[in-house]
């Protein structure tokens, strides 16, 4: 066989791991060649590492002679060279001969792995016998290994390619009841199937549910081409649906094609309701269009629609992200009036809003607070946080440290946020003790403190000059397989340029 005189790539990972690259077929075979003269034969490791390579470069049917020649050799086969075997012959279409090499795996008393299964389930996918992948699926999880992602959308995909509606769907279940959160690739299989096999309402009743788990853009233009097939069929799609399409573009950031849905609904005589208005309500005021929005109420309105306090909400929230609290304030009253009580995130949304704004109305965000309280809605750890948060940035650490310890009053525990927060006040009031105390009891709420409160304790050491407990705590934090963030090593190489001392971290 004619050899190139090009080279081969063969680059190091690591000492001792060599991954061959080849920029063709005749620099394996080389190599190969090579091997098998030499004595005493190279391990089963190098081979198996020559036939992942040739593998890579889709030459399935020169690895089957080279595994024969190897064994000819005493060259014994592991798993990883079996598996590739099985690979070889699953992609050259001779499933059954991948099964041989599994039963003559049993027989050495070569243990297979998850990937030997995985390559037979996709080699039987591959050739639609979906019915024998199911039990080899079964089997594999049987004897106690453990499926990937991969696997599960390999078996999804073939009962899906062949019309197995009702047993992808069921699948797919299988998937959420065993630990494993579908991906996009597993929910556009399924919806994609329901589809074609036209059970349209089930395909957008899924997309839905996609929806709320955290919609993607692909998964958009397929909800899309769903409503289209709908309608081409004779199927006009209800405000329901195009709700869900226009709640998925407004989550992704596209207002205007969600507008255009909207648009297309009143054209088509489908009466937008106040969940159309409100997913576009909010995310106007998300993208800081919040004049818009209030076009988007007042149409509403015109049209004979209440907003809601899912649309009050969006619009409050709108107000408080351009910190125009003043505006917020007169939405938040409105909705009051209109007998739309506030729910707890609005209440969160407003003093949140007091608390960060440029100016900062801490006096009322605390009569927010005390409202809230007195509403009978049940309060939870998110407004003490924030309002703990504006009394330590406005200098109020006194208020601060009364507020965090009226938290265990009220049948609350800090979490780790409410903590970090508490400490960085305290030790940018120049109180890095008692911050440390407050560190060092952490524990005692079965918080334990993670990264950032390290660094921000680290951090309030260095800035009190505490320069020997930031060294230590640094030690420690590292030992718990945290490390400092760009924050606390600034600090530290100021340390060292301005005052000329050595630390080593």
């Amino acid at each position: 066989m004619g050899l190139s005189k090009k080279p081969m790539s063969m680059p190091v990972r690591g000492k001792g791991k060599t991954d061959h690259r080849f920029d063709n077929v005749d620099h394996a075979l080389s190599l190969f060649n090579k091997m098998i003269e030499k004595y005493p034969k190279p391990s089963i490791v190098e081979f198996t590492k020559l036939f992942a390579a040739i593998v890579r470069m889709k030459h399935y049917a020169i690895v089957v002679p080279m595994c024969s020649q190897m064994e000819l050799l005493g060259v014994s086969h592991n798993v990883y060279s079996m598996s590739i075997l099985i690979n070889c012959f699953c992609q050259l279409g001779r499933i059954d001969f991948g099964f041989s090499v599994l039963g003559k795996m049993l027989k050495l008393g070569v243990e297979p792995s998850a990937v030997t299964f995985s390559t037979l389930i996709n080699g039987l996918c591959n050739q639609s016998k979906i019915s024998e992948a199911v039990c080899m699926f079964d089997e594999m999880t049987e004897k106690g290994y453990q499926p990937n992602l991969i696997v599960y959308n390999t078996v999804l995909k073939g009962l899906s390619k062949t019309g197995n509606t009702d047993r992808a769907v069921r699948f797919l279940r299988l998937m959420e009841s065993r630990g494993y959160e579908p991906d996009i690739v597993a929910y556009s299989t399924v919806i994609d199937c329901l589809s074609k096999n036209g059970l349209l309402q089930e395909a957008l009743d899924l997309f839905s549910e996609v929806k709320v788990k955290g919609i993607r853009p692909g998964m958009i233009s397929k909800a899309v081409e769903t409503i289209d097939m709908m309608r081409k069929q004779g199927i006009e799609p209800d405000v329901v649906t195009y709700n869900t399409l226009v709640d998925a573009h407004c989550k992704e950031g596209m207002v205007s094609e969600a507008e255009d849905i909207v648009d297309a609904m009143i054209k088509r005589g489908i009466e937008p309701d106040v969940f159309t208005y409100s997913a576009l309500v909010d995310a106007h005021c998300k993208e800081g269009m919040v004049s818009e929005a209030e076009d988007i109420v007042d149409a509403m309105i015109k049209r004979g629609i209440e907003p809601n306090i899912v649309t009050y909400g969006a619009l409050v929230n709108g107000h408080c992200l351009q910190n125009e609290m003043d505006k917020a304030r007169r939405v938040f009253n409105l909705m009051i009036e209109k007998g739309c009580a506030p729910n707890i995130v609005t209440y969160n949304t407003m003093i949140n809003g007091y608390c960060k704004g440029k100016t900062g109305h801490i006096e009322e965000a605390l009569k927010l607070f005390q409202a809230m309280r007195n509403s009978g809605l049940e309060v939870d750890i998110v407004p003490y946080t924030i309002l703990i948060d504006g009394l330590c940035k406005a200098g109020h650490i006194e208020f601060a440290k009364e507020l965090f310890h009226l938290l265990s009053d009220n049948g609350l525990k800090p979490d780790v946020y409410t903590y970090c927060i508490m400490i960085n006040g305290l030790c940018k009031e120049g109180l890095p003790d008692e911050a440390y105390r407050l560190f060092g009891s952490m524990g005692d709420n079965d918080c334990l403190p993670n990264s950032c409160c390290y660094n921000v304790m680290i951090q309030g050491f260095l800035r009190n000059s505490y320069t020997s407990k930031a060294t230590q705590l640094v030690t420690e934090m590292v030992g718990k397989g945290f490390s400092a963030d760009i924050f606390t090593a600034t600090l530290f190489m100021d340390l060292i340029i301005y005052s000329n001392k050595s630390i080593l971290l």
